[in-house]
């Protein structure tokens, strides 16, 4: 199923988090916050959203880490329905993309409930205060040839850097539902 992300809420205040990656070391959202803020990415192995854009969010999140941010990833499929997105092919596919951030397991689905994640991938854009303000794609190459692209999540996260805030217009991230358990 296709969907859409809900537009940014700026402000909402995100709620913190411990997770887990794939080798069982754990990690607390508040601790990951850098000095100039925190992308969360609920993203999964098995979307071709994801998988289309792999190579460009490892590039752009490198910078991102290089520039002072911290960056989380976040699995919240229900991988017993989806054995694509187990925890043993998550340490593959973050290898895959050359992923230099965590990608943890959101083994009870309750992180990416709480914060109303539909999508992957769905980007939550923080500022240093661990408030939101970005909720958009990662570019607007989608399956296109990414030449001249233009790097909305990242210019988001270096505005919010900047000013503490971001952007008045964002476009929707678009892609496969979650897929919550029964």
């Amino acid at each position: 199923m296709l969907l859409n992300t809900p537009v940014c809420d700026f402000g909402w205040k995100a709620p913190d988090f411990t997770l887990k990656d794939p080798d069982g070391n754990s990690f607390t959202m508040s601790e990951c916050v850098g000095d100039k803020g925190l992308l969360i990415a609920f993203i999964c192995n098995h979307c071709p959203y994801v998988q289309a854009v792999g190579d460009r969010l490892a590039a752009d999140t490198s910078l991102l880490i290089f520039e002072g941010f911290g960056v989380l990833a976040v699995m919240s499929n229900d991988y017993h329905s989806v054995p694509a997105d187990a925890p043993r092919k998550m340490k593959d596919f973050s290898q895959l993309y050359g992923f230099e951030f965590p990608y943890l397991v959101d083994e009870d689905q309750v992180v990416g409930k709480t914060y109303g994640a539909v999508c992957t991938p769905d980007f939550f854009g923080l500022n240093n205060k661990g408030e939101l303000q970005y909720r958009g794609r990662l570019d607007d190459a989608g399956f296109h040839d990414p030449t001249g692209r233009k790097t909305e999540l990242l210019d988001a996260m270096q505005l919010i850097a900047e000013t503490g805030r971001g952007p008045e217009e964002q476009i929707p991230s678009i892609g496969c539902s979650i897929k919550w358990s029964n």
